[in-house]
């Protein structure tokens, strides 16, 4: 799809390989793994995001070890049936032992939560030429929802990226995209306003991605349990395209699909 930005919108589709994900549907076991990820081809996901470690609030991390454990049968499917052909493969860790054995089974991307703020994630990513997601979060999951506060959103967020670019590509990362983190250490108020003012971040000269597939703000908006979230995510995903997103990470592919292309269809009118 064509936005305003002249840049294909890409479904990134969520795919979680661990057991306290906030939403059950995208979980998955092993004997799962092909048939959810050819679904998820078929229904229109342009990128595939794996993962294996919750990032919801309150949430502890795991030792890399773990994490890997839980990851790679997964990804050995993944490198023996060459999905990669199909799809683009991204990693949703900030694990160098995991995001170096993805990176050498046909992985992509590196959806780094953390932003970059491992050296050793950043000389990994540059050795393998990866696409890396630079993304804010204040604080860290297990407190970044303990009344987050910032002088101004915006501002923060945008010494936040130049800061995390520069460093980046001291690395030699070229292939960036950003992320605002949508939930990741902000009110129902900060929120809005990135999502809103999405559009200023692409001063940076880099593809946006959102991620607000069923969270929180959106019970805040319009109490709703995780399973009733599936229309609100929908209006600030199409509103992101609008404002300059080009990249849309969702559980629910096949109706971003077909709400993606609708919306193409009323945009391509004169």
């Amino acid at each position: 799809m064509q936005n305003k930005f002249s840049t294909k919108t890409k479904i990134m589709g969520v795919l979680n390989a661990n057991e306290d994900s906030f939403f059950k549907d995208s979980r998955f076991s092993q004997k799962e793994a092909s048939k959810r990820i050819e679904t998820m081809i078929e229904d229109g996901a342009n990128i595939i995001d794996l993962g294996a470690v919750s990032s919801r609030p309150g949430s502890i991390a795991v030792d890399e070890k773990t994490e890997l454990s839980r990851l790679k049968d997964i990804v050995d499917i993944i490198y023996n049936c060459k999905f990669y052909d199909k799809v683009d493969f991204s990693i949703d860790s900030y694990s160098p032992l995991v995001i170096d054995y993805v990176l050498n089974k046909g992985f992509k991307i590196v959806n780094d939560i953390t932003g970059l703020a491992n050296d050793k994630v950043c000389e990994i990513s540059a050795k393998y030429n990866a696409q890396v997601v630079i993304m804010h979060m204040q604080n860290d999951p297990s407190n970044m929802q303990d009344n987050p506060e910032y002088e101004n959103i915006m501002s923060d967020l945008d010494i936040y990226f130049a800061k995390q670019i520069k460093k980046a590509k001291s690395f030699g990362i070229e292939d960036i995209v950003l992320d605002v983190g949508i939930g990741f250490g902000k009110s129902l108020e900060h929120n809005l306003t990135l999502l809103k003012n999405l559009e200023h971040f692409k001063h940076f000269g880099y593809e946006l991605l959102i991620g607000a597939s069923r969270k929180s703000m959106i019970d805040k908006i319009v109490p709703s349990s995780i399973e009733e979230r599936l229309a609100g995510t929908l209006a600030i995903h199409l509103e992101s395209i609008r404002n300059g997103a080009s990249i849309i990470r969702c559980h629910d592919v096949k109706e971003h699909y077909q709400a993606i292309k609708v919306q193409e269809a009323i945009n391509a009118i004169n």
